[in-house]
């Protein structure tokens, strides 16, 4: 008896294999819900796993635990498959009646390295009352293609120092520094869509890390209500933020960035480089934002960005 129950708790998973788990809201997949599935998947996997999640609306907040590697999360239809959780930094908890917090807010929190999203919408679908995060990045070599990130008030955070995050033909919507933290992010030709009056990023790149947020080829718009918006703030010193390429609507501010403390004038590396558009105009920008030349934005290339000993490069 305990000899059969040892065997069997020994035995592999029926999910210990390459196979790709399919989810769905109608009981036509093997889960109904992602987070059942991620549970499936085993530690450290040396295989690559796809999650393929139908059309539907997910209801879920959503951790991928650390221990989690090689996971592919793909969506059928990227505006038809949808996580979605409505928690804000200002709901009460048990254990904090003032408010759960930012960092608390997430609809999906990604812990673990090696991860890729395709085709799918992350959304925080909070009543504007606070900072309400959609997405929150822990791990290291993290991939979104196709993807929707909708929001208010800190829709993105990436959220581990030198880590590495691609956005490759991504839509990302918000009001305030709606993408923010310490990670190293190249965003190609994603479509950003400011929803107010505020800051589209808030970097917090320490000081030893060479590269923060660039942008490359992407398309800024904003609502028709909205009249300035600035490029970003830094939210710590020595905040890299980096716009080339890209296309900037009229409501950009003429400054282009904001100080948020006086002091980080004196350490915000804040660049720009052949953007065009009515608020690509840099002859009144702050005088402590940079223009590359274009001898600097040679060197401002994917593998630069995000080369590391591991050689790790993801395509576009």
């Amino acid at each position: 008896m305990l000899l059969s129950a040892a065997m069997t708790a020994g035995a592999a998973s029926k999910y210990d294999n390459a196979d790709t788990i399919v989810v769905a809201r109608d009981g036509t997949g093997q889960f109904r819900n992602i987070d059942d599935a991620i549970e499936v998947c085993r530690a450290f996997m040396d295989y690559h796993k796809v999650i393929y999640v139908k059309r539907g609306t997910y209801k879920e907040k959503l951790v991928l635990p650390s221990w989690l590697q090689n996971i592919e999360i793909c969506g059928e239809d990227r505006d038809q498959t949808i996580i979605t959780n409505d928690d804000h930094a200002n709901i009460p908890t048990a254990d904090r009646p003032g408010g759960m917090g930012t960092f608390r807010t997430y609809t999906m929190k990604v812990e673990g390295n090696g991860i890729t999203f395709r085709n799918i919408t992350i959304e925080n679908n909070s009543a504007r009352l606070g900072q309400a995060v959609a997405l929150h990045i822990e791990g290291d070599r993290m991939v979104f293609v196709n993807c929707r990130f909708l929001g208010h008030q800190d829709t993105i955070y990436t959220g581990k120092a030198g880590s590495r995050v691609l956005f490759d033909h991504c839509y990302i919507e918000g009001t305030t520094d709606f993408i923010f933290g310490p990670s190293t992010a190249w965003f190609e030709e994603c479509h950003i869509h400011c929803k107010a009056n505020s800051y589209i990023t808030a970097a917090s790149t320490p000081q030893d890390i060479v590269y923060g947020y660039v942008f490359n080829r992407c398309t800024v718009t904003a609502a028709d209500d909205v009249t300035k918006v600035y490029l970003g703030r830094p939210w710590r010193d020595y905040a890299y933020t980096l716009f080339m390429h890209c296309t900037l609507p009229r409501q950009i501010r003429p400054e282009g960035w904001h100080h948020w403390q006086k002091e980080r004038e004196q350490t915000a590396r804040y660049l720009e480089f052949e953007n065009t558009g009515e608020g690509a105009a840099t002859d009144k920008r702050v005088p402590w934002s940079h223009q590359l030349s274009k001898k600097e934005a040679a060197k401002i290339t994917l593998d630069n960005v995000f080369r590391r000993e591991d050689g790790w490069l993801p395509k576009l």
